[in-house]
């Protein structure tokens, strides 16, 4: 019997560890955010009193969830390749474009994380808060950041693995 690659941890890059449990995470997130729509739904039905500000957790915790997911992603190679024009080529050059493009995601999820971190600075100084709960929403967008943070550097390591080497 052989164990699934995805079950040998000391084989496995550190990204590519560190990106799993950062992606278990947010699947956890995930599972826990509809738990609590699940429960607001029964509420509304049954008591006619669903959870507060419900939407307002949804909302936050998804972005979160998505952003959190995207480096294990990126690390697994687990993103659409559309190969149309490049299969004849060989494997090495593959390699060397495919590098090129994860260079180029990285350098836009760059873009993107520093948006992101600008977004978190201008909503703490201004003490944006959400319409119904009132909560913060600087934490949630700064998390996202730092996810796309780790998603950028994902996306440098795994251009370095793949360049000079076949697909």
């Amino acid at each position: 019997m052989t164990v699934p690659e995805a079950a040998k941890p000391a084989n496995t890059p550190l990204i590519e560890r560190l990106t799993a449990r950062v992606a278990a995470l947010g699947g956890a997130l995930a599972l826990a955010i509809a738990g609590l729509v699940v429960v607001s739904v029964l509420g509304r039905w049954l008591l006619s009193s669903p959870v507060e500000g419900d939407f307002e957790f949804v909302k936050m915790s998804t972005a979160i969830a998505v952003f959190a997911y995207l480096p294990y992603t990126q690390a697994r190679r687990g993103n659409i390749v559309v190969d149309t024009f490049t299969s004849r080529l060989a494997p090495r050059t593959r390699a060397s474009l495919d590098a090129g493009w994860d260079l180029a995601y990285a350098a836009f999820m760059g873009l993107c994380c520093w948006g992101l971190f600008s977004g978190a600075r201008d909503a703490f100084r201004t003490g944006e808060t959400t319409m119904q709960l009132q909560l913060a929403v600087w934490p949630a967008i700064a998390l996202c950041a730092a996810l796309c943070l780790l998603l950028a550097i994902t996306a440098v390591l795994t251009a370095w693995q793949r360049f000079g080497k076949p697909a």
